[in-house]
């Protein structure tokens, strides 16, 4: 237990100091650090953006949209928070923006009948494999990404970020501004509505919702 605080501290200590070279490079416009970012960030950002707006042609043009706020804005970020985190808000909001001038549905607007603490299953306050992590590993990934794009945007979005991103639910309720029973509510409910989605899926041989999330990109 000792040997894996030491590590869990020491992993700590080195995001933070890459946080800080990368909030020094940025506050220096380095173009090199820059083309690294992108190069490391660029399929969970498409990813991210994929799952909020079930548009490739969408996602491509806010993913280009993100990477020139953080070119003009970069000097905004003092290295206190995860970079990824940073940008994943900056793509969150852009996504808010389009919806209020289009009909897309609100990632802040999904109907939330009941966030009573009290009602939810004993595993959501716990930590360790989820219903998600452990359907994943049975099913095929394409089909749980093909399911993915069929929830509502806002519990698509809390599914993506914990278990694509591997946030904390402290840091999903940071980057969504949402109280952290919120953040758990919309984890139960999307994990409560993925599994009949995917039986849905299987009924119907997949047709019409395997050419939807065709364009898709799951990595790693």
């Amino acid at each position: 237990m000792r040997t894996s605080s030491v590590l869990t501290a020491e992993a700590a200590r080195r995001a933070e100091r890459e946080s800080a070279a990368i909030a020094r490079g940025l506050k220096l416009q380095d173009p090199e650090l820059l083309d690294r970012l992108i190069e490391t960030y660029q399929h969970r950002l498409m990813r991210y953006l994929m799952f909020l707006t079930s548009r490739r042609e969408v996602a491509e043009d806010l993913f280009q949209e993100v990477w020139i706020r953080v070119l003009r804005r970069g000097s905004q970020y003092n290295g206190k928070a995860r970079f990824d985190t940073w940008i994943f808000a900056i793509a969150r909001n852009l996504v808010i923006d389009l919806s209020r001038k289009r009909t897309m549905a609100s990632l802040d607007e999904m109907r939330e009948d009941s966030e009573d603490r009290d009602s939810w299953p004993l595993e959501m306050m716990q930590e360790g494999p989820s219903p998600f992590e452990q359907l994943a590993c049975r099913e095929n990934a394409f089909e749980v990404a093909t399911v993915l794009l069929t929830l509502e945007p806002a519990y698509r979005e809390v599914l993506t970020l914990r278990f694509h991103e591997e946030m904390s639910l402290d840091e999903i309720a940071t980057l969504t501004r949402v109280p952290l029973s919120t953040v758990k509510s919309r984890l139960y409910r999307g994990l409560a509505a993925l599994k009949p989605e995917l039986l849905k899926l299987r009924a119907g041989g997949g047709r019409g919702l395997g050419a939807r999330a065709g364009s898709v990109e799951v990595r790693g």
